[in-house]
């Protein structure tokens, strides 16, 4: 049966960019499953487990914080084949001064959350392991706040700190507010993995609770 993990997350900015702002970087009111599993995937991931969000409990108060910042509007290319054969070929290299794009974000500031999620084992894909030696390891790693990558709250530039939290009981509570948040971000879809699906399901703010339903339910929709 999988465990059930919880992690304190905060960071000073977070940035859960809404898919339907095409140009300007709008962020979602909270952080998306996609992103809090991130996270987790972070400190500990192994082809033989997955990590599935089942609940979000919102700390801090919602904060808004308007910034604009500069961005490159060209995607660096690797070699060609040419290239890669030794002959001269078109310059991989730009200069940044000449793509640059100043953008308008929306983003979130002082931002806290408790994360609750299941490690998943699948046997299948490392035979000779069991689920308690994933348990271990991911709980070891938690502890001494260790990490294969700066876990980040939505965009890389706004890295996060976590603690894995072992009793729940004694944490502080989530904020008072209830309300709808609207259709949100659940996570990609990588059957086809040529051309990913998003999936989305409809959120809503209870006591500063999330309660993230199974990627299998009729609320995944996309």
């Amino acid at each position: 049966m999988p465990n059930n993990y919880c992690l304190d997350v905060s960071g000073d900015f977070a940035c859960f960019t809404r898919p339907e702002m095409k140009v300007e970087r709008v962020s979602y009111d909270v952080i998306t499953p996609s992103a809090a599993r991130a996270i987790f995937e972070a400190i500990f991931w192994k082809p033989a487990i997955q990590w599935r969000i089942t609940r979000i409990e919102v700390l801090n108060p919602i904060l808004w914080f308007s910034v604009r910042r500069n961005e490159v509007g060209k995607v660096f290319t690797g070699p060609t084949a040419k290239q890669m054969k030794g002959e001269s070929g078109e310059s991989m290299g730009f200069a940044i001064e000449d793509e640059r794009q100043q953008r308008a974000g929306l983003i979130l500031r002082d931002v806290k959350y408790r994360i609750h999620a299941d490690l998943i084992f699948d046997q299948t894909k490392d035979t000779e392991a069991s689920y308690g030696k994933y348990a271990a390891m991911f709980e070891r790693r938690a502890e001494k706040g260790q990490c294969f990558n700066q876990p980040y709250l939505g965009c890389r530039e706004f890295s996060c700190a976590f603690r894995l939290v072992s009793d729940v009981t004694q944490e502080p509570a989530a904020i008072s507010e209830t309300r709808p948040l609207g259709w949100m971000l659940y996570d990609m879809d990588y059957k086809n993995r040529e051309s990913p699906t998003p999936k989305f399901f409809n959120v809503a703010l209870n006591h500063g609770v999330i309660e993230v339903p199974a990627w299998e339910s009729e609320e995944v929709r996309g």
